[in-house]
């Protein structure tokens, strides 16, 4: 499980990755600028044009490390892995609960309780820290909208009533996504969700990191025999991940809207690292990238305590621990699958 602490972010254009003996070396104009231990590391992510020896690539299948190539402003391309491990029993047992829309209805019904309770507690925890300056008006509002919401999920067992619930909770919590930011907000002003592209500054984190969870997830499921492209409440889709869809709704506030919100407030990233085009995309300059990857394998070290299992875990061991759960449920080993709520 400690691999999954570290990820290889390589964002250097021209950076070539090859094997050496048990470690990934890393070379940038035929000279090594990083020699690391393949069972150090879960994963390796590549930004742009960074390239990858064949051998390193069978290499990082047997050992489980998945590599994923990004464009160089994140934009997901592709990812190498290899044969999924894991008892086939319980991929056939996914693939069935996912056919069964009742079935699908409760998996749904959980993730979206862990999504909103987490939305709800990133409001509550602006609240408490920062009353002196925001909206806490609009805010409170915001809040008691999705208790109310999380009151009639609770008790809904239609999968498209549910995705629908799931669009409005979103419109409410981002409606005042905004007020949370306490600090440069004539340069972060955030009015509405948008991606592909991201077209302002706030977006662009979102997007970004957004990205980096997707990948971690995506792993853990791998890692623990499940298919990531057979999903539940986002149903199957040419090309898409909808297990790991699925399995990001319930961390996404925790990991990446309360990072993003740090990034800002605390000036870590400010408007000079980022470029709007003609076609109104907004993108991030390199090193503003390297500083948010920075922080947000920072973020995967810090401890928290699992309201689930009661033990003390890193961050970074959250994605894995979700998915052992969800292959444990759905082999039948517990009642329901027990989302990840932050307390």
């Amino acid at each position: 499980m400690k691999r999954h602490l570290n990820t290889l972010f390589v964002t250097t254009q021209g950076a070539y990755l090859s094997k050496e003996g048990e470690t990934v070396v890393v070379k940038v104009e035929k000279e090594i600028k990083l020699r690391i231990p393949v069972h150090t590391i879960g994963g390796i992510v590549c930004f742009g044009n960074v390239s990858c020896s064949p051998f390193l690539m069978g290499f990082c299948a047997e050992n489980s490390v998945g590599i994923s190539f990004l464009s160089e402003y994140g934009r997901f391309l592709a990812r190498v892995q290899g044969p999924v491990s894991g008892n086939v029993l319980l991929r056939r047992e996914q693939y069935r609960r996912a056919d069964d829309l009742k079935a699908s209805a409760e998996v749904a019904r959980a993730l979206l309780t862990g999504k909103l309770a987490n939305c709800r507690t990133v409001l509550q925890r602006a609240l408490r820290d920062h009353s002196d300056k925001i909206d806490t008006e609009a805010i409170s509002r915001a809040s008691q909208r999705l208790s109310k919401t999380l009151t009639r999920i609770k008790s809904e067992d239609n999968l498209d009533v549910l995705r629908g619930m799931e669009g409005d909770m979103a419109h409410i919590y981002f409606s005042v996504f905004n007020h949370l930011i306490t600090a440069q907000k004539e340069d972060f002003v955030f009015e509405e969700r948008n991606r592909r592209p991201p077209l302002d500054n706030v977006n662009c984190l979102l997007s970004f990191l957004y990205t980096m969870v997707m990948h971690d997830v995506r792993s853990a499921l791998e890692t623990v025999g499940l298919d990531p492209a057979v999903g539940f409440l986002h149903r199957d889709r040419p090309g898409r991940p909808g297990l790991a869809l699925d399995m990001m709704e319930e961390l996404r506030p925790f990991i990446a809207d309360r990072l993003t919100l740090s990034l800002i407030n605390l000036k870590q990233v400010q408007k000079k690292g980022f470029k709007k085009a003609d076609t109104g995309a907004v993108t991030m300059s390199d090193e503003t990238r390297k500083e948010v990857l920075v922080s947000y394998q920072n973020r995967k070290q810090e401890e928290i305590m699992h309201p689930f299992i009661e033990e003390k875990i890193t961050i970074g061991l959250l994605f894995h621990i979700q998915a052992m759960l969800f292959a444990r449920y759905l082999r039948g080993d517990m009642d329901g699958y027990p989302p990840f709520i932050w307390k």
